[in-house]
């Protein structure tokens, strides 16, 4: 599919530290636990003290997030408010099923419940901003901030002057576990730096927020253009390479959701085989893996373009990386079920 959209503004709540200052000179945030956490900011400068007592951290993190993605912006009107997230506040909704077994169906507190729902973090982010115009959330596993994306750049060729446009997710230590009881995390604790030469079944777990303002024409505040995307479902690797292939032409840096898991990396070795000689850098050590982890490998390569900068330090498992870049394509999948392409430009 042939886009065209402007990053106008963005923000990341992540593992690392990559809300404030300059997010490219912090030091690499690693663990050998397989579990990446996010480095929460001061949330008073963005929630009332009275608000922030009774939210989870999933909603403190997504309403931060989206607020200083607008600051970012410069926008003062915000249009559409659109989402995704593949399992919303697991903290609230987690506590509300223990509630029922605990009060026996009786005399629950209704606030988990609300707050548990996919869509709360939208509703607190128009609240807090005034918004009154579409607003939606996207519960689609690996493609949920994907199909956000694709509504999103649907909204403004239809006439938006703006959309926020973001993904958030949460882990906490009870899904943790479930999630490891299946396969989906590594069973020996690996060095988060360490993760694509240890190659076995599973990946590491991860959580954040990311949000972008987006625009359907240039203004002088443009980070970078999104000018292309595809999604694929459960593809064989000779739609993927097909896919990637539709994207060749003048990528001078690709961005992978390599994560590795032993299982699907021959997904990931089609763009070996596709561009060779064209440097590569994995993002999931940096946030761990979740459904909406592709957000964060969007922003980590919008940054790359505004700023002409690639942090070296985030990935000390690579000796040779380009100094900068101005066509970056980025691909990323969810357990080898959803596939996603984009290609960021510089603006």
């Amino acid at each position: 599919m042939k886009v065209k959209c402007y990053i106008q503004g963005m923000a990341a709540i992540s593992p690392q530290s990559t809300f404030e200052g300059d997010v490219f000179s912090a030091p690499l945030v690693h663990t050998d636990s397989n579990l990446l956490t996010c480095m929460e900011p001061d949330y008073k400068p963005f929630i009332p003290a009275n608000s922030l007592r009774r939210m989870t951290r999933v909603l403190k993190i997504g309403l931060t997030t989206a607020l200083q993605s607008i600051r970012d912006s410069g926008v003062e009107a915000i249009g559409p408010i659109v989402t995704g997230t593949g399992k919303g506040s697991l903290q609230d909704t987690e506590k509300f099923i223990r509630e029922i077994e605990q009060y026996k169906e009786t005399a629950l507190n209704p606030t988990p419940f609300i707050q548990s729902t996919y869509n709360s973090v939208n509703g607190l982010i128009a609240l807090q901003v005034k918004g009154t115009a579409y607003n939606n959330t996207f519960v689609h596993r690996g493609f949920s901030f994907e199909n956000a994306l694709l509504d999103s750049m649907m909204l403004l060729a239809e006439g938006a002057s703006n959309t926020l446009t973001g993904a958030f997710e949460e882990m906490t230590a009870e899904h943790f576990y479930i999630k490891s009881r299946i396969g989906f995390w590594k069973a020996a604790a690996t060095d988060s730096r360490q993760l694509y030469e240890q190659l076995s079944p599973g990946s590491i777990a991860g959580e954040g927020a990311t949000f972008f303002v987006l625009t359907g024409t240039p203004t002088s505040q443009s980070k970078a253009a999104l000018t292309g995307f595809k999604m694929l479902y459960k593809p064989t690797a000779e739609k993927v390479a097909a896919g990637l292939s539709a994207f060749k032409e003048g990528i001078d840096l690709v961005l992978t959701g390599r994560n590795g898991d032993s299982r699907y990396e021959h997904f990931y070795q089609q763009a070996d085989v596709l561009f060779p000689g064209v440097p590569q850098l994995p993002f999931k050590h940096l946030c761990g893996e979740h459904d909406t982890a592709g957000a964060f490998g969007m922003w980590l390569g919008a940054q790359i373009l505004h700023r002409q900068q690639i942090p070296a330090g985030w990935f000390p498992m690579l000796k040779d990386i380009p100094a900068t870049a101005g066509r970056i394509l980025l691909y990323n999948h969810f357990y080898g079920e959803q596939h996603t392409m984009m290609v960021l430009e510089r603006v």
